[in-house]
């Protein structure tokens, strides 16, 4: 067998084991995106629930509190983030700010798992 022969048939063979190796190596892509977005989605919750907690405490006002964590989550739905707000609102006891948001990972269409991230805070009334 000569030569070029031989190299034409490692290259075929290198074309055909990319074309098994691609589409496993799309979909891991493709989650590690996916889960990307919903870490993202959890922490800016996460930011906002905080923020929201901080406005209560100073505030004294359940309305401020879950105007704070709106404002703070622009990047999520506003529609779609839950807010409840749990204080006495007496000084020195405690406001606890909970908000939940849906999320689903997707792979090609094909919902892999849904469910609603959660973030809690307790804040200090002062």
């Amino acid at each position: 067998m000569s030569n070029a022969r031989k190299q034409k048939r490692e290259r075929g063979q290198a074309v055909v084991e990319f074309a098994l190796v691609l589409p496993i190596l799309a979909m891991l892509i493709l989650g590690i995106v996916q889960f990307g977005i919903v870490f993202h989605d959890y922490v800016a919750l996460t930011d906002a629930v905080r923020a929201g907690a901080r406005q209560g405490s100073v505030m004294h006002d359940a309305s401020a509190a879950t105007a704070a964590v709106l404002d703070s989550a622009s990047e999520l739905k506003a529609s779609d983030v839950a807010v409840d707000v749990d204080s006495s609102w007496d000084p020195g006891s405690d406001v606890t700010v909970t908000a939940t948001y849906p999320y689903d990972i997707s792979l090609l269409g094909v919902v892999i798992k849904s469910g609603r991230l959660s973030a809690k805070t307790t804040d200090r009334v002062e």
